[in-house]
């Protein structure tokens, strides 16, 4: 098999290569890159009073890195304000209210005494039917009306907590008296006195360590100087 080739002149024609356009290509890039930087020339400046951190961080300026640390810094302390005061309140709230020697707990043991004393019974009436509240306010309900109570501490370290309160009931209304003491270091609020003062009617105590005291030293006899049983 024979090849012919065509011989080579100087008149033959060599097609011309078109180079293939790159307008459209670099059109679109530059359209591209306008459109990116129209966005961002559009977007809000951060400040602490918008940022909603959806701006990226590697995106902020210097100043609005600075607002978004400022804001965060701000919420952080907010957070730690609220825990404290959540905190405190729930320490108040135990010790005046859930606590064993807590004022709510004393009242509620003076309280139920009343209830199951034979004599204030038979002035104040059925023992479930007796209510007990404090002070008179403005506001209508009873268990809104607040117990009056004090808490002090004397020179020795002892705590003594006084409170009296009201109670009504079928055949009488009347006022209670408590005072109780916590000696240093012990760890239980002890009974002074607590009593019932009734209006036409004679006090009576339940509880009343100064005339045990006193009826105690009454029995002792003196004799040459010398105190005896």
């Amino acid at each position: 098999m024979k090849l012919l080739l065509r011989p080579f002149s100087a008149t033959s024609t060599i097609p011309r290569i078109q180079p293939v356009p790159v307008l459209i290509r670099q059109g679109f890039a530059t359209h591209h890159g306008l459109k990116s930087s129209s966005a961002t020339s559009k977007r809000k400046a951060v400040t602490p009073f918008n940022d909603d951190g959806f701006v990226p961080w590697r995106e902020l300026s210097l100043g609005e890195k600075t607002s978004r640390a400022t804001q965060q810094t701000f919420n952080f302390g907010l957070v730690i304000v609220g825990l404290v005061l959540t905190g405190g309140i729930s320490y108040f709230l135990y010790q005046d209210v859930f606590a064993p020697d807590s004022k709510t707990a004393n009242f509620s043991r003076a309280f139920n005494r009343i209830k199951k004393d034979p004599e204030c019974l038979a002035l104040l009436g059925e023992s479930s039917k007796i209510t007990a509240h404090g002070e008179e306010t403005a506001n209508k309900w009873r268990r809104a009306r607040p117990i009056q109570s004090t808490v002090n501490t004397d020179a020795q370290g002892n705590q003594h907590l006084i409170l009296h309160f009201y109670v009504e009931g079928p055949l009488n209304n009347g006022t209670v008296f408590a005072h109780l003491t916590k000696r240093y270091k012990h760890d239980d609020f002890e009974w002074k006195y607590l009593c019932l003062d009734v209006k036409g009617h004679s006090r009576i105590y339940l509880e009343n360590t100064d005339a045990k005291h006193s009826g105690e030293a009454s029995k002792k006899v003196k004799l040459f100087g010398v105190s005896w049983n």
